[in-house]
Parts: C-alpha cells; structure tokens; sequence
C-alpha cells in the first residue's frame, strides 16, 4: 500500500521538556496537544509520523516505556504552532502499583491544570477496541477542570494497517458503537489518517 500525499508539512519539531508533574514544566506559551493511550498502543509511532521525524519520541518494544510527561513544540509551514505532550502509556504495562498510581497522578494533575491545552488524542488499539481504561479517560475528560479552556476529544483507533484493507472499516465501526464518537484511523505505517488526524488538531487549536 503506498502511502498518500502528506499535505501539513511540518518545518520544526523538538524536544523540550520533559518532567513527573506538570507543575516542574515551564508554562506554556503556545496551545498544546496531549497524547494518551494504554502500553504499546503505538503512541510514538504516531507523534513521529505526525511531527514528521524518525526517532524524535523513542518507541520501544518493552510497553511503558515512557514514564514522564514529554513536551515537543511543533511548526509547520502554513505557520502553525503548537506543543504535543506525550502522556506516560497506561494499562498493562509491568510497573509497580505504586508507580501505576504516581503515574496516574502526573497524568491526571496535568490534564486537570495545565493552562493552554486544548485536546486530548485517545489512542486505542483498533483490534482490542475501547476498554475500560478508555472510557474513565474520556469520563475525566470531560469532567470540571482547574485551568481554564474546554478540552476536544480526539478518538483514534491505531494500527489499522494490522486489520487490512477488508477489515478496516468493520474495526472502526466496533470501536465507533463502543465508545459512541467516530475515531480516525490511523496507520503509522502506511500514513493513513495523517491529514484527518492533523485537520483535527487544527479544528481544536484553531476552530477552523
């Protein structure tokens, strides 16, 4: 399968910084993007393929590999910018519970607090679909927050490369009925989803 034309083109991405509390990051002074999704849901695959770097956020084979809150800052050419914020994996990665639960600390302290964030991209496995742990994410979502600023919930079913072209759009249905909002798919390997995931993040950052 090739790979479809890449419109939003990305013209800067970096790191910089990267902290266990949202309080030890520098205030943010662009929107920003935050990323969740249980271990090895293929989180780093698709923060590179969207800022359009190879190795930028390190993918592992070993789940929960990131364990902080990962700040990059974006640009793309039509002028675009913004941060993503990579949120530490959850579910079945091997951890402690006390380290499960610090974790879910610094993600629920950053998602409640953090000023200048706009929308919250839920990734789930398209062949293991919505789980529990999906559905009290998108519930605190949508709950009262500290900061100010409403947030955007973007669902999106990854790996849809591993179902195959046949069995694509019967995945996504599942996943769709499961949690009562559309997702994107999305294929790091083959590009799928790029642009509508991209049109997304601009709709929430821009409202256009």
């Amino acid at each position: 399968m090739s790979k479809p034309e890449i419109q939003t083109r990305v013209v800067h991405a970096a790191f910089v910084a990267g902290a266990v509390d949202s309080l030890q990051l520098p205030p943010p002074t662009v929107v920003e993007v935050a990323f969740a999704g249980r271990s090895n849901v293929g989180k780093s695959s698709l923060l590179n393929t969207l800022m359009q770097r190879k190795g930028l956020v390190r993918t592992s084979n070993t789940p929960g590999c990131t364990r902080q809150l990962n700040v990059f800052e974006v640009r793309c050419a039509d002028g675009l910018n913004l941060n993503f914020v990579d949120l530490p994996g959850y579910g079945w990665a091997k951890r402690s519970k006390a380290e499960k639960s610090q974790w879910q600390g610094m993600i629920e302290g950053y998602l409640r607090r953090r000023a200048g964030l706009r929308a919250v991209a839920v990734l789930v496995d398209v062949r293991r679909g919505v789980e529990e742990e999906e559905r009290q994410l998108v519930d605190f979502l949508r709950g009262p927050r500290e900061a100010s600023g409403a947030i955007e919930i973007i669902l999106v079913a990854t790996k849809v490369d591993k179902v195959g072209a046949a069995g694509k759009k019967p995945a996504l249905e599942v996943v769709r009925a499961k949690a009562g909002v559309k997702p994107i798919g999305f294929s790091a390997v083959t590009g799928d989803g790029y642009e509508e995931l991209w049109a997304r993040i601009r709709w929430a950052v821009l409202g256009k």
